[in-house]
């Protein structure tokens, strides 16, 4: 594993006084109930905007996906829309016109289609002013850092228009930092990590007050990054790779140097994230899913696309049976026990994955995970500072970080 570990390591991760074992009084309805009303739940990842943008209605119900706002309505405080451009859209420099079109669906037909059930926010105080009014603070994330088309022109274009945070690559590694997609890839030209201009682009975040997210990057770039970096980072959707080794989750030595520099990470729902068994048993045969899945996504027509990918989801999902409630809980005791109660939140990633645990397959079910982590020993104010105060504080860290 690559580690620059001598600058980051040095710093001490106040570890919290999470109860170390399971609680032994029933846990009461009134107790989960209250932390459903009073929580901010901030989901920092989810891809329904790749729906919406194909004419879907949020306010509809999602039949075949996870997220609408009947189901949203009452549970989620705070979402994270992510912008995500597929690479693609490399080809023949389309990456910032999908950029612009993702970012449209978001504020028109999401947000201003929907104005008593959403609030347009950018900044922490604005998540709170739409929890006292009883709506969903929207926010955004781009995912993919080709989609500013190695600009910082277009990344500041991207601030102004509402973007909070960037993850640096997504699969693909861009033209200035590595991806963990594809960093066995030997046809793929590597940087080691950032490249001058990649550092660059951290810094020009940190100026702007835009969040630097690591879910994806390969491990160098994630270390560049973090030494870059003078505000705290997040992973916005990643879990832990000692449970699961899936090389999307994050090493212990880099969730504890993540919150030694104050940033968060952000639990992913995705059962290969949660299960070992589950991430074993989809390796088989996951090179020809991986290319037909890629097919159905480069379908022009809409209804065509998603045709073929319901139909490939319908021949893959039965073969394999889901992560579960108990793998979720695992990886966020495993994340707190590593980088202390003050830097684990929560990052579903809905609608971008395939599977998920049943019992926590949309945020109505959110009670489901609270009486869970209840029952692990977690207070109430533990359970609040995962489910979005980490992430609140993290945001203000950025904000007043910016020049």
């Amino acid at each position: 594993m690559l580690k620059s570990l001598t600058l980051v390591m040095c710093f001490v991760v106040p570890f919290s006084t999470v109860a170390q074992h399971a609680r032994t009084t029933p846990v009461t309805q009134a107790e989960v109930d209250a932390i459903t009303r009073d929580a901010i739940l901030i989901d920092t990842h989810n891809d329904v905007p790749s729906l919406t943008v194909d004419g879907y209605d949020i306010a509809t119900p999602n039949v075949k996906g996870m997220t609408d706002l009947p189901r949203m309505r009452g549970y989620l405080g705070a979402e994270f829309f992510a912008v995500f451009v597929d690479a693609e859209y490399v080809k023949g420099n389309h990456s910032a016109n999908r950029t612009l079109q993702m970012i449209d669906t978001v504020r028109t037909d999401v947000i201003a289609k929907h104005p008593n059930d959403f609030l347009f926010a950018t900044t922490a105080e604005e998540i709170e002013r739409a929890h006292r009014e009883h709506k969903i603070a929207a926010l955004m994330g781009i995912e993919g850092g080709h989609a500013i088309e190695d600009s910082l022109r277009l990344l500041r274009d991207y601030y102004a228009l509402g973007i909070r945070y960037m993850t640096l690559t997504h699969f693909n590694t861009n033209n200035w930092a590595d991806s963990q997609g594809d960093i066995d890839n030997s046809k793929v030209k590597h940087h080691n990590g950032l490249t001058p201009f990649g550092k660059d682009v951290v810094r020009e975040m940190n100026r702007l007050g835009m969040m630097v997210d690591i879910s994806h990057v390969a491990d160098k770039t994630f270390y560049d990054a973090l030494e870059v970096s003078t505000a705290p980072m997040i992973a916005s959707h990643s879990s832990c790779r000692a449970l699961t080794s899936f090389t999307r989750n994050m090493t212990d030595d880099m969730i504890h140097a993540l919150a030694a520099k104050g940033g968060v990470i952000n639990i992913n729902f995705g059962c290969d994230f949660l299960s070992q068994r589950y991430y074993d048993d989809s390796k088989s045969g996951a090179a020809e899913i991986k290319t037909r899945r890629a097919a159905a996504e480069a379908l022009k027509d809409p209804a065509a696309k998603q045709a073929a990918l319901d139909a490939l989801k319908k021949e893959t999902a039965p073969k394999i049976a889901p992560a579960t409630l108990d793998d979720l809980v695992a990886h966020i005791d495993h994340a707190v026990k590593i980088a202390g109660i003050d830097h684990v939140g929560i990052g579903t990633d809905f609608d971008g994955l395939h599977c998920v645990p049943l019992a926590v397959d949309s945020y109505n079910k959110f009670p489901v995970l609270t009486r869970a982590l209840l029952e692990k020993g977690y207070s109430a104010e533990d359970i609040k500072k995962i489910y979005g105060g980490n992430m609140l504080r993290v945001m203000r860290a950025v904000e007043k970080s910016k020049q």
